[in-house]
């Protein structure tokens, strides 16, 4: 079995993974279906629009967590001429979120976060038909972001961050070998990169707000290992390189308040997808080099929600439509992505002066994906669903 060859299917595999995009960090933004750029409100503003860290108090920590549960159904594949049913495995992840301010002066306000803005993963059964493409993939993503943002009036402030990622990712599969039809395949790599974000936010009266903010591509040079199970002189085991680059993301959002105690919001948010053209990957063993390509396309996500507030009790809502990045042809079983309808609700408590805690639940449905005419050749019908549980404390000191 020629190392290309595998290559060409852990290309495909590391590409995939950096669809896993999340965008769900605070529990308060999660139940207003993430439409949170033009308030920016809580420390999640990190995240969200940096520059509301400026019309905060000064010295806050927002500690949260949400909990994911994917759930994915193959009917395939067609190229065998069959509709048999394969169920994803039950998965729950648990991507954090941590965040810490304190005032300077009265204008100039520094924060810190640390999220998770790309994970999941998919595991299938390790005898169904898609084996040779993966029975599991796993990506992980930590973002560290120190941030400050500047009150520049009473309306108008600006906020500005470096992102430094880490990241990374675990590959599985059956090898396609007819002379070893048992052999396993186990990939892991990490690497690093940095960008960053900046965001501003003009508060033009009382009960209208509207804000933007834009998030850098990262670039991640990431460094591994290949492992096979069993081991052959002729599979390239040992390092590997690759690169991945996380897209661009921008807010634009736009907040009213139509009578006491109601907002509403709506966000347009841009995701630069299209910076998955093609991915290289490289096997150190032989010097071999393989390109996949991708061709994802740019795409935005629609939100809009609201919060009515009840003094020490909140009770939010939201919807999202979120169109996929990924053509047809590209759809496969390492991430069975369609276009997402969302539906969130929250609630927010305030314990005591300075405590407060947040809930949010999420159902996400995507649309039936048909994949015809793929690049690798694994053609069927993707029905998918996800779960999300978000719980959030804060404390102001």
């Amino acid at each position: 079995m020629s190392g290309v060859v595998v290559l060409l299917i852990l290309c495909s595999t590391l590409a995939t993974a950096g669809g896993f995009q999340l965008n769900e960090h605070g529990a308060r933004a999660m139940g207003m279906g993430g439409a949170f750029a033009a308030r920016a409100s809580d420390l999640s503003a990190i995240y969200f629009n940096p520059a509301g860290l400026a019309f905060q108090k000064g010295r806050q920590v927002y500690v949260g967590v949400t909990l994911i549960a994917p759930s994915s159904t193959f009917y395939g594949p067609d190229q065998l001429n069959t509709n048999q049913e394969t169920k994803m495995k039950s998965q729950v992840f648990n991507p954090i979120n941590v965040y810490g301010s304190y005032r300077i002066t009265d204008d100039l306000i520094v924060g810190f976060g640390v999220n998770n803005p790309y994970g999941l993963g998919t595991e299938w059964p390790a005898d169904w038909s898609g084996r040779f493409i993966s029975t599991k993939v796993n990506l992980e993503t930590f973002f560290f972001s120190p941030t400050v943002a500047y009150k520049v009036s009473d309306r108008f402030s600006l906020g500005v961050g470096m992102n430094y990622v880490t990241g990374k990712v675990t590959l599985k599969r059956v090898l396609s070998d007819p002379f070893d039809p048992h052999a396993n395949v186990t990939v892991e790599a990490t690497g690093s990169s940095i960008g960053w974000n900046a965001g501003a936010l003009y508060k033009a009266t009382d009960n209208l707000s509207i804000g933007a903010s834009y998030r850098s591509e990262a670039k991640i040079d990431a460094e591994g290992t290949a492992t096979f199970e069993p081991n052959r002189s002729v599979y390239p085991a040992g390092d590997i390189s690759s690169s991945l680059t996380l897209p661009a993301t921008a807010f634009v959002g736009v907040a009213y308040s139509p009578f006491k105690n109601l907002t509403l919001e709506v966000n347009y948010q841009y995701v630069g997808w299209s910076s998955y053209k093609e991915l290289a990957l490289t096997f150190k063993k032989d010097n071999s080099v393989s390109v996949s390509p991708k061709n994802y396309e740019n795409t935005y996500i629609i939100r809009v929600g609201g919060e009515y507030d009840l003094g020490d009790w909140q009770l939010r809502a939201g919807y999202i439509y979120d169109r996929s990045p990924a053509p047809t042809q590209y759809v496969e079983p390492l991430l069975p992505d369609a276009n997402k309808n969302e539906v969130s609700a929250g609630v927010g408590y305030r314990i005591s002066k300075n405590v407060t805690l947040d809930l949010a639940y999420m159902f996400i449905k995507f649309d039936q994906r048909k994949a015809v005419g793929t690049e690798i050749n694994f053609d069927g019908t993707y029905n998918s669903t996800a779960n999300l549980f978000a719980l959030n404390f804060g404390y102001s000191f």
